[in-house]
Formats: C-alpha cells, sequence, structure tokens
C-alpha cells in the first residue's frame, strides 16, 4: 500500500503548481496546420520550465508546458512528437521552446546579431525560416511549412 501511495504521489508531484519566477503578458500569435492563436498570452518560466497560457476575450483557451516534454490538453508527449503533430516534424525538438524565450535556433546556424538583437535565416529542402528577435519582439515565420509565430509585448 505505500508502494501505491508513493507512486501517486511522485506521479502528481510532477503536475503539481510550480512557482514561476517570469510571468509576462504578451501578444501571441501562432499559426500552423493544427494551431491558431491570435491574442494575449501569459509566458511563465522558472529555470528548466515553461508554461505558455492563451486567452481569448479573457477566457483560458489552452495551456502549453515545456519541461522535459510538452504537455497541452491532449496530454503530454516528446517535444519532436510535439513538433510533428503541431508544427513541423523537421523541426529540432526544442524549437517551440527556444522561439518561445527568444532564444538561438538550430544551434546559432547562419546567426547574424545586431545592436537590437539577432536574426537567422535557415533554408533547405524542409524550411524556409525567418526568425528574428529584436527589442524583444520576437518573429518566427516557416514559409514551407506554414508555420507563423509572433510574440510581443502588449503595449508595442
Amino acid at each position: 500500500m505505500r508502494i501505491v501511495f508513493l507512486s501517486l504521489l511522485f506521479l502528481f508531484a510532477g503536475c503539481s503548481i510550480k512557482n514561476y519566477e517570469i510571468n509576462e503578458s504578451k501578444i501571441i500569435v501562432i499559426k500552423s496546420a493544427q494551431l491558431k492563436y491570435a491574442d494575449l498570452g501569459y509566458i511563465r518560466s522558472s529555470g528548466s520550465a515553461l508554461k505558455i497560457d492563451l486567452y481569448e476575450m479573457g477566457n483560458l483557451v489552452k495551456s502549453i508546458e515545456i519541461n522535459n516534454m510538452i504537455c497541452v490538453d491532449d496530454g503530454c508527449m516528446l517535444k519532436s512528437s510535439f513538433n510533428q503533430e503541431y508544427l513541423s516534424k523537421h523541426y529540432p525538438a526544442d524549437i517551440l521552446e527556444n522561439v518561445i524565450l527568444g532564444k538561438q535556433i538550430y544551434e546559432g546556424k547562419n546567426l547574424k546579431r545586431s545592436d537590437y538583437g539577432f536574426m537567422q535565416d535557415i533554408k533547405d529542402e524542409y524550411v524556409d525560416i525567418h526568425y528574428e528577435v529584436k527589442n524583444g519582439d520576437i518573429r518566427f515565420k516557416d514559409r514551407k511549412n506554414g508555420v507563423l509565430m509572433k510574440i510581443s509585448s502588449p503595449s508595442r
């Protein structure tokens, strides 16, 4: 009985409420074949934990939690499985997390730094990506896979 109780305790502890160090409201646009969203959202992060809460007209419509896996309303899955289902199977596993946090993608391939941020253009047979982080605003567009992500502060 103790083993069952301890197993359940550890299982639910992984899904417990987290105290996020950063909690920012953003205008978030995500468009792909499976995801369509454009409104206010909240990005919460702490260490390796990241959560995106998406709202429409003040109502929470979707939460995406990113740790070692990505959890959505349908359950948790590997990052690569999430990419395959919602974005593109050709993306590296950590692309969503890196874009949301405004970090380099594809291990910094074709990185061009500026005084205001950086830009990456990545083009091959599977992707045609223009990714830019400028003054805290993020813009990711993949023409081949029809994926668009934009994140900006509500005051801009």
